[in-house]
């Protein structure tokens, strides 16, 4: 008997976001043995304003449809993105209409798609599958300070419980999730499958040789989101000032504070730091290869303790070294994982140079991490465990 699986995802390839959700749509269809069926639910590609990707059409295999919706033109706004995502759920809603589906997964960082996937469970009477990819809750005190943060977080709090309380099972990104939603909900049982290393990343050659003119500058590269998440501003400014004479910080990306960035950057005379738009991950790979370092950072919010940033996997697999500012979990799980990786506090450029200087410009062998870390698997044990998702579980 075939199975029909929805998948909600708002961001799908060819976006600059989710290769996560298309690892899984690769090993779902494996593992199905011909006898299952996936509708994805999407957006055409939308993640920046400053990047156009050609536009993705509807697409239908013999198993598989991708169905594409289409969004208004917005900002980096919260307001903007809200109206992005009301287009979603209503593309969404009129999509699911009529169609029995035995599992729905969604997969969400800001709680609306999950919520969304449990209105429609819900509706269908079908097993409901999560992937939590964030604690958008613990995140808006700190983004909304004040009396609107609180309500905010009250509100998303009450949607959060409804949410995951007809989930049958939830996924945690992070294993440093656990400790905010285990004791919340003790009746759930979670699973924790990490975002990995994608095979591109793994069949790339990107070799590095420690550079032979002291006089060279470094190339530092950051290529990522330029957000509230990240703290760029806070730090990358002052910190390209004390390495101006031994460094060049090549930004690759977009993002809300983008124009905080580029301001910061002018308030303090620095030319040390390249602002380059985001561009697809086979032209991004040239930036990886001809780098000295790989730079990242997050803001010094105390949501993000909890959080593993994606973009540690990718960085590992080139074998560069990693400068990171990073505390809680992530800070763990790099030193204890990734060689030849030197952590900082957020937002202090004396520790990050301190740090640099403790790095082996040379590549590192993280064989271990790739085979431990490797999408691929990672997403096949996460394929099983979706294709056995039955029964839902009443609140």
């Amino acid at each position: 008997m075939t199975k029909r699986i929805l998948i909600l995802s708002y961001y799908f390839p060819p976006d600059l976001s989710a290769f996560r959700v298309e690892a899984l749509v690769k090993a779902l269809l494996t593992h199905g043995n011909g006898e299952i069926e996936i509708d994805v639910l999407t957006t055409q590609p939308n993640r920046y304003p400053s990047y156009e990707a050609a536009p993705a059409h509807t697409a239908h295999q013999p198993k598989l449809s991708v169905t594409r919706i289409g969004l208004p033109a917005h900002r980096f706004s919260a307001w903007g993105q809200a109206w992005g995502f009301a287009h979603y759920a209503c593309g969404v809603l009129q999509a699911v209409k009529g169609k029995p589906y035995d599992v729905i997964v969604a997969t969400s960082s800001r709680l609306m798609t999950a919520a969304l996937g449990a209105a429609i469970a819900r509706k269908k009477h079908a097993p409901l599958y999560l992937d939590i990819r964030d604690i958008f809750v613990d995140v808006l005190p700190e983004l909304f300070p004040g009396i609107v943060g609180k309500l905010l977080a009250r509100l998303f709090s009450r949607l959060e419980k409804i949410t995951l309380g007809y989930a049958t099972r939830v996924n945690l990104v992070s294993p440093g999730f656990l400790s905010y939603f285990a004791p919340r909900y003790p009746h759930k049982t979670f699973s924790t499958y990490t975002n990995g290393v994608d095979d591109l990343f793994l069949e790339t050659p990107f070799h590095t040789e420690p550079p032979d003119d002291p006089t060279r500058l470094l190339k530092i590269v950051y290529a990522g989101n330029v957000g509230a998440g990240q703290g760029l501003e806070k730090i990358l400014p002052p910190l390209a000032e004390r390495l101006a004479d031994r460094a060049c910080f090549y930004v690759i990306g977009d993002g809300s504070t983008m124009k905080k960035l580029s301001e910061a950057l002018i308030k303090r005379n620095v030319r040390n730091v390249e602002l380059i738009p985001p561009m697809p991950r086979h032209r991004l790979i040239h930036y990886y290869q001809q780098a000295d370092v790989l730079f990242l950072h997050l803001n010094s919010f105390k949501a993000f303790l909890k959080v593993i940033p994606s973009k540690l996997f990718e960085y590992a697999a080139t074998g560069k070294p990693i400068l990171a500012g990073l505390e809680g979990y992530s800070k763990a799980f790099t030193l204890n994982h990734i060689p030849n990786a030197c952590v900082f506090a957020p937002a202090n450029p004396d520790a990050a140079v301190a740090a640099l200087a403790r790095l082996d410009l040379g590549s590192t062998d993280r064989a271990a991490f790739l085979r431990e870390y490797s999408r691929s698997r990672i997403q096949q044990r996460m394929a099983l465990d979706i294709l056995d998702t039955t029964t839902p579980e009443e609140p």
